[in-house]
Order: structure tokens, then sequence, then C-alpha cells
């Protein structure tokens, strides 16, 4: 059943956006839910320095594409956000219109579908960021074992190496998704809440065991817990690599030279199981790839396998000369 705006305000469409259609119809991840109410936010804040209007004031005729462009423009130049970011943003006020256009707003149609019609703005794509194998032996061997901290952060970079898991599905990680099996494989609940379950290592399992005996820790409980007994943050994981990685560069130089990512640590996992000839689509049901196109980019990183088939080519010892059909007229230009 279609429910039309009677009054044009937005707020009640905007509300019913996120109550009724990404929360209860949709079942969206808190983190979509999140970065959508942050769009919104930005925007609304951007309006109300703009037209001097409260947003609970403000009404769906302010929603337009000119509007949209121009809080776009200021994300880039104001905020100095990236395109990647700018793109984010435009996903989230492109949900909205879409929404209005099929529920909440036909009446509004032709300015909901120039929202719709703003393009994405192409980004440069960085090459992939990966450490070699000295170096992820340096980081996992710097957390010294003799203190609390040290303990976790080995199995923590151990098991980031070992499953190539995203940062958010290891800091999400109950000590049930571990304790299956007698910790042979490690359950993971990705993206679009899709689960896969890997092996992991021998050496992986032993820390495990030990970490899970040493704390007595329970099924429901944080596995990988700061001081406070609360699940590592992003940022959390972030600094302990920074830490390590400081440390660890004493004995490996290379280390000193580089930021380095909790992601790269994935991206090292990815680009190692490659150079040790595992088929991309086996990389991609490990990574939790959904699609093909994603672990491509791992080949282009590669640069040994690419030196490799550079010498597999056999360059002619001599080029020969290029046909050049004749051409009538040319020749009656030329003996003009």
């Amino acid at each position: 059943m279609k429910c039309r705006s009677k009054t044009g305000n937005l707020a009640l469409p905007l509300q019913r956006f996120f109550c009724q259609h990404l929360i209860n119809q949709k079942s969206v991840s808190p983190a979509t839910v999140a970065s959508y109410r942050d769009t919104f936010r930005l925007f609304l804040r951007y309006m109300q320095q703009v037209q001097r209007k409260s947003p609970a004031a403000m009404n769906l005729s302010d929603f337009t594409a000119p509007n949209v462009l121009t809080f776009l423009d200021y994300l880039e130049k104001e905020r100095h956000n990236k395109p990647r970011s700018r793109n984010t943003r435009l996903s989230a006020l492109r949900a909205f219109a879409a929404y209005l256009l099929a529920f909440d707003a036909v009446d509004q149609a032709p300015q909901l579908q120039a929202i719709l019609a703003i393009p994405r703005k192409r980004w440069e794509r960085p090459l992939v960021g990966f450490l070699s194998q000295a170096e992820i032996q340096a980081v996992l061997e710097a957390p010294s074992s003799a203190c609390w901290t040290g303990r976790r952060n080995r199995l923590l970079f151990q098991l980031l190496y070992n499953t190539g898991a995203r940062v958010s599905e290891i800091t999400h990680l109950r000590v049930a998704d571990v304790i299956q099996d007698q910790s042979r494989t490690i359950r993971f609940i990705g993206k679009g809440r899709k689960q896969r379950i890997l092996p992991i290592s021998k050496s992986t399992r032993h820390l495990l065991q030990a970490w899970i005996r040493e704390n007595a820790l329970k099924p429901e409980q944080p596995l990988l817990p700061n001081r406070f007994g609360h699940a590592l943050s992003r940022s959390g994981v972030a600094h302990q690599l920074r830490v390590t990685v400081a440390a660890a560069s004493s004995g490996c130089p290379s280390l000193g030279k580089r930021r380095i990512s909790p992601h790269q640590l994935r991206h090292s996992t990815a680009l190692h199981m490659l150079q040790k000839g595992v088929r991309l689509e086996v990389i991609a049901l490990w990574l939790g790839h959904e699609k093909l196109d994603t672990t491509h980019h791992y080949l282009e990183a590669d640069l040994a396998m690419k030196e490799k088939t550079l010498q597999l080519l056999h360059l002619p010892e001599r080029m020969s000369p290029r046909f050049q059909p004749p051409d009538e007229l040319l020749d009656f230009l030329e003996r003009l």
C-alpha cells in the first residue's frame, strides 16, 4: 500500500524510511543504518546553514537534485571528503529518493528521478598494499608473550593473517564462534550477514586454546577483549598494530618506512595464497567476496607474477615493416 505524504514535510517520510523500510522491511545491518543516519545528519545541517530553516521544518520540495549536488560539492571542498566518501553519501540519498518514488511521494517523481540520475564520481583505485612473508613473520613474532596484552595481540594478528578476515569480523568474534570442532574452525559473519567457516592452522589453534583457558572465557564473551572486558574496537586494533609494527621494525627495517593498516594483513593473506597457486575462486570464497571482480585486484599487485609472464613472451628479433595498402587518391595527390 502506498502511503503518500499529505503535508509535504520531510520529517515523516524520512522517519518511515529508517524505521519501516530499512529496519523492519529490509532488515539492514546496524552499520548501514548508522552510515545512512550520518549522511542525513550532514545533509540536514548543511541545508539548515544554506536555507536558514530548521531540519524539522524542511519539506520534500527541498530534497532536489541541485541541493544534493551542492551538498556533495560541500563535502569535497569544505570537508575534504574523497570521491569514495562522496559516493557513499550519494548512495544513501539515492536510496531515500528511490523509496519516496516508490512509496511516499510519487507526485515529486521528476525531482526524485533527477536525484537518482546523479552519477557516482570515478576515483583512482590504489594498488593493494601488502606485506612480504618476512614482514608478516616479524609482525607476528613482535608481541611479547610475557604480558597479557602481548599474548592477546599475538593471537589477534595470527587470526587476522591466518583467516584473512576483515577487522570488523575479528572484533565481533565470540568464544562460541571458535570452540566448535575442538577449535579447528572459526565462524565469521561477514557483509550482508553472510556466514562462512574457515579452518585455522595448528599454531593458531594452540594459541587460541591457551588464550581461552588462561582467561576462563565463556561462550558468550568477546574472544579478543580490551582491558575493560569489552570487544576491541577498530581503532583499538589499529593502535595495537602501530605499536607492534614499531617494535618489529628494529628487526625488519622495511616495516619502519611504511604505514600499515590492519586491512593490509587481509591483503597479504590473499596475495600470499595467490603466489602459492591457489585459484582466485577459492580465495574469493575464503575472503567472503561476493563478486570475483573484487578478488581480481590482487592480480594487479602481484609484480612477481607479472615478471614471470614477461619472461614467457618471445619478442621477434626484427620487426617487419607495417603493411601500407595502396590508395589511388593519395597517390594522385602526391604526384600533384
